[in-house]
């Protein structure tokens, strides 16, 4: 059974099935935005199409919040590598208690059905 997705967001939950991250990029002005819209929130241009990102960044903010079964889960907002603007709110997954402002961390993904990857963030060493 195929999970239900959105058709401008799809891209973002299945491109997670090779291990990239994709977010939508203008090729009219090249910005890289998230969430998925069908046009480019700096130029307008409907010109849009999923691309790859590094899936690096740093985190710039962060909650920590506990889950219905009671184990705690950090919320971060992480600015991507590519665009001092490009930002994507996730989960960090794995040790928490070194979590802090300017963590450096990747992508990873978590498959939730057979078609939907959901991207996570691990904190990376240096």
């Amino acid at each position: 059974m195929k999970a239900k997705t959105e058709p401008t967001s799809e891209f973002f939950w299945t491109s997670g099935a090779d291990g990239r991250l994709r977010l939508l990029k203008c090729s009219s002005c090249a910005l890289y935005f998230h969430p998925p819209a069908p046009r480019c929130p700096h130029c307008r241009s409907s010109d849009v199409a999923p691309a790859a990102v590094s899936g690096v960044g740093l985190i710039e903010s962060f909650t920590m919040q506990t889950a219905v079964d009671g184990r705690q889960r950090a919320i971060v907002w992480v600015r991507l590598a590519e665009q001092d603007d490009l930002r994507l709110t996730s989960e960090l997954v794995g040790p928490t208690d070194q979590l802090q402002i300017g963590m450096r961390v990747a992508v990873e993904f978590q498959q939730r059905t057979p078609e939907v990857f959901v991207p996570v963030f691990r904190a990376q060493s240096g």
